[in-house]
């Protein structure tokens, strides 16, 4: 059976994610801060699909660790997920440089630490594919999520010379653009209903493309366009806007 790593394996998406994995007879690594709190998740896995499902403590957070994480996983995955990150407060965040920080590390920092120690791993088997969730919020600055939206960008953009640099040593890496979720993360927003997707919706779009060896997913086709609409206002035009 392949192997998946699920990095950040304890939020709603993830969780989407592994279950849709694993009903392909997909073995599931679960990755997560919190071990215990993955246990049910793994049984469920085992008994519900049959297959092997572990735990691994990883701290997205903690760079020092992340080459002595991967080396420790039983096998190595054929496949890994980076689904962790942090909305946090944009306003605290203005104030506050340890929101600022932990947003921009949990976003972007420790993506590209861990999945730098993944990506040299599959240059050197020459296979592997590397899917990262990026977000629409990366695509252009706006007042209420810059903090955010910044370190998205940072990530899409890595994602995007990884897929570059590893396309001749036979590594897929595609990028994912959910748009909004329904999850407990976005739980105290007004989301519209039209442009949000659930987490088994993402799930399934993110294993459909990865068939299909796609570089770049909008799990809600609108959401490509919305983007595109943003990106040509004028800048002047744009910063008088109340995004």
């Amino acid at each position: 059976m392949p192997t998946l790593l699920i990095l950040g394996a304890g939020s709603d998406m993830a969780v989407a994610i592994a279950r849709k994995f694993a009903s392909e007879k997909y073995d599931i690594q679960l990755a997560g801060r919190n071990t215990a709190a993955l246990v049910p998740q793994q049984q469920d896995l085992q008994v519900r699909y049959n297959v092997n499902a572990t735990t691994h403590l990883f701290d997205a957070t903690d760079f020092g660790s992340h080459s002595g994480f991967y080396a420790g996983l039983p096998a190595v995955p054929d496949m890994t997920i980076c689904v962790f990150g942090y909305l946090g407060s944009q306003e605290k965040a203005q104030e506050n440089w340890e929101e600022a920080a932990t947003i921009i590390n949990s976003n972007y920092t420790g993506a590209v630490s861990i999945l730098n120690v993944v990506a040299e791993s599959y240059a050197a088997r020459k296979q592997g594919t590397i899917i990262g969730i990026s977000s629409v919020a990366g695509e252009r600055g706006r007042q209420s999520n810059y903090m955010y939206g910044s370190a998205k960008a940072g990530f899409t953009a890595y994602l995007s010379g990884l897929r570059n640099r590893l396309f001749r040593s036979g590594v897929h890496v595609m990028s994912v653009q959910p748009g909004f979720v329904n999850t407990r993360m976005t739980s105290h927003l007004p989301l519209p209903p039209l442009l949000t997707a659930q987490p088994e919706t993402v799930a399934t779009a993110i294993f459909k493309a990865v068939k299909r060896k796609k570089n770049v997913l909008y799990v809600k086709w609108h959401w490509r366009y919305i983007m595109l609409i943003i990106k040509l206002i004028p800048e002047g035009i744009f910063k008088k806007l109340s995004l």
